[in-house]
Parts: structure tokens; C-alpha cells; sequence
């Protein structure tokens, strides 16, 4: 059986490389191979100490190629594109060349302001594929001569619903109560101040299911005491269970690379408010109905009088566009082309 090894800074854990992360894995095992997954930090197989995010040294080559040197594939989650431990990201691409590797793209330097001016990311060979997760980011990397092929994420579309008065006892949530779902981690492109806002208009409960990252802590604690609303913390839930006990989701994020809420909750027939950024528009023209923060009356109505043949039209372009088989017949095709399957 071929090996494949999965490798970024982090894996295994609620952010949404790691969640796109396990599904490839899920799709590679079904197309024959053995999967290894290689990280800094996470519940994972192979850990390299220097390639976590915050790490203070470089990673050892030796550490790497132990890790890496016996996998007939390698995947490279985001690590050689998104410029937040450069030192790992050279050290894996070195230890890479002229191997099969696939350059799984989340985020290029040039979408975010902080990075805009590292040119050195992302790095290709001739021996590599390029895959990214949007179409948008697909035309960036073309006028940087980088061949790259789109395919979006993909999403368990077969799942049992979820326990809604369970979740809610849970969180200590009554019926009566609207419960306004924020399933992000915690920093500033997220846009915390508009979801409480949103939950305030709407006069519902503040759910928000990550923890702050990127020195947002103190920031983040300030915002939760301000809110005029109810607020909850509550993490390690499953994905049912968070979408059946939502009544709204909002996702007004400044900038995603693709945002899989808006599509979770699709799945889960659930409307979403959802930001002004660039992919959600990529996403939403494949026929979406999601509502931007000013029609926020409008989603009040619909949780009181849902609108049935919207939510299920929502459903229905997420289980053609989005599901596992999607995605299994693109990666299938591209490892087929690059004689690898």
C-alpha cells in the first residue's frame, strides 16, 4: 500500500486546516493509501518539533526527513504558502524537491495585509502539484505563473441530525431562548464585534465556540463583558450537535480564505449571516441564499416563520458543490494525471 504523509504546522485540532486536513485523509485511505500525518503540534502521528507556529528554533532536516523520507506522497497543508514560520516552511519545501507532493493552498501571503509584503511563499518545483481552495485564489497564483487546480472543501453531507434540546440543556440555553452561533476561533478578521452585534439585534444568546488566538484574549474578554446579550463558551461539540441547537449562524468575517460555516450550515438547513469578503462571494454566486448583516430583521423573521424551500434550496448546491464525492473526483483525477494513484 502507498504511503501518503499530511504535514503542516498544526493538524488534528477545530481550525480549518486541520478540519480540511482530516477529510483529505478520509479520501486518500479511500483511494489506497496509508496515511501519515506529520505536524509541530496536534494529536497527530509524527510530531517535528519547529514547525509549530509558535515555534522558537527551525526545524532539524534530520527531524524532517525521518518524518517525511519514507511517504511515496506528501501533502503540505498551507505550511509553504502562508508565511507564519518561514524557517519551517523552506525546510519542508527542501526536503521535498523534486519529490510527489501536492501544495495544499489556504491562504497565499498576498491575501493578508500583515503578510502582503513576503514574496517568497508560496514555493513550487516541477515535481509538485498546486491545489487551492477557491477559484479566486486559483487566478492569483496563474498571474504568478503557479498552475494550480480548484478544489473546494469538502463536507460530511450524510450526517444524522443533530440533538438539539440535549445540546441546549447543555449549554444551559432554553427553548424560548435564540441561540446565535459564532463557530470561529477567536481573532480579529473573524469580526467579533459585529457577530455580538448581530446577536443583539437579534436579542438572542451569543454562542461563540473557539478560543481567542493571535494575542486577541484581552480584546476578546473585553467584548464578552460589554455584550448586552447572553454569552457562551463551549467547545469540543460535535458539528449536528452545534447546528441543531443554532437557530441563526453568523460569519461576518473580514477575510476567509473559504469560511466552512456558511456550508455547514447550509448542510444543516440553517440561515446564516454571513461578511462581505471576497470568497463568500466566489461561494454564494453558485446560488446561496445568505444574508449580509443589514438584513438582519429579515433572518429574525425567518426564525420565527422559516422559510422551507430556502433552506432545503441551501442544502441541496451544498450536497452538489461541496459533499466528499465532489472532492474525492477532483483529487482521484488530479492524482491520476500526475501518475500517482
Amino acid at each position: 500500500m502507498p504511503t501518503c504523509s499530511i504535514v503542516s504546522f498544526r493538524l488534528g485540532l477545530t481550525d480549518g486546516v486541520s478540519v480540511v486536513a482530516l477529510r483529505w485523509s478520509e479520501i486518500l485511505q479511500d483511494l489506497g493509501f496509508d496515511v501519515i500525518t506529520v505536524a509541530g503540534e496536534g494529536p497527530v502521528d509524527r510530531i517535528v518539533p519547529g514547525l509549530e507556529i509558535g515555534a522558537t528554533a527551525p526545524p532539524l532536516e534530520a527531524d524532517i526527513d525521518a518524518a517525511l523520507g519514507d511517504a511515496d506522497l506528501t501533502i503540505v497543508e498551507n505550511l509553504c504558502t502562508i508565511p507564519i514560520n518561514l524557517p519551517a516552511s523552506h525546510a519542508v519545501a527542501k526536503a521535498l524537491r523534486g519529490r510527489p507532493a501536492i501544495m495544499h493552498h489556504h491562504d497565499p501571503p498576498w491575501q493578508r495585509d500583515r503578510f502582503s509584503h513576503i514574496t517568497e511563499l508560496p514555493i513550487t518545483d516541477p515535481a509538485w502539484r498546486h491545489v487551492t481552495i477557491n477559484e479566486l485564489t486559483r487566478e492569483q497564483m496563474a498571474a504568478r505563473d503557479i498552475e494550480t487546480t480548484t478544489i473546494y472543501n469538502a463536507f460530511d453531507t450524510l450526517t444524522e441530525p443533530g440533538d438539539r434540546a440535549g445540546m441546549r440543556d447543555r449549554l444551559g440555553v432554553g427553548d424560548d431562548t435564540l441561540l446565535v452561533a459564532h463557530p470561529v476561533r477567536a481573532i480579529p478578521r473573524k469580526n467579533i464585534p459585529i457577530a455580538i452585534r448581530l446577536a443583539e439585534e437579534l436579542d438572542g444568546a451569543y454562542w461563540l465556540l473557539g478560543q481567542a488566538e493571535e494575542n486577541y484574549g484581552a480584546q476578546l474578554d473585553w467584548l464578552l463583558a460589554s455584550a448586552r446579550v447572553p454569552v457562551i463558551q463551549r467547545r469540543s461539540l460535535t458539528i449536528p450537535d452545534i447546528y441543531a441547537a443554532a437557530d441563526v449562524v453568523v460569519f461576518p468575517s473580514l477575510w476567509e480564505g473559504f469560511g466552512n460555516p456558511p456550508i455547514e450550515a447550509s448542510i444543516h438547513r440553517k440561515p446564516v449571516i454571513i461578511g462581505d469578503y471576497a470568497v463568500a462571494a466566489e461561494l454564494g454566486a453558485l446560488g446561496f441564499r445568505w444574508f449580509a448583516p443589514h438584513e438582519v430583521d429579515t433572518v429574525a423573521e425567518l426564525v420565527r416563520h422559516p422559510d422551507t424551500d430556502m433552506l432545503d434550496a441551501n442544502r441541496a448546491l451544498a450536497l452538489k458543490h461541496f459533499s466528499v464525492e465532489a472532492s474525492r473526483d477532483r483529487l482521484a483525477a488530479l492524482l491520476t494525471e500526475a501518475g500517482w494513484l
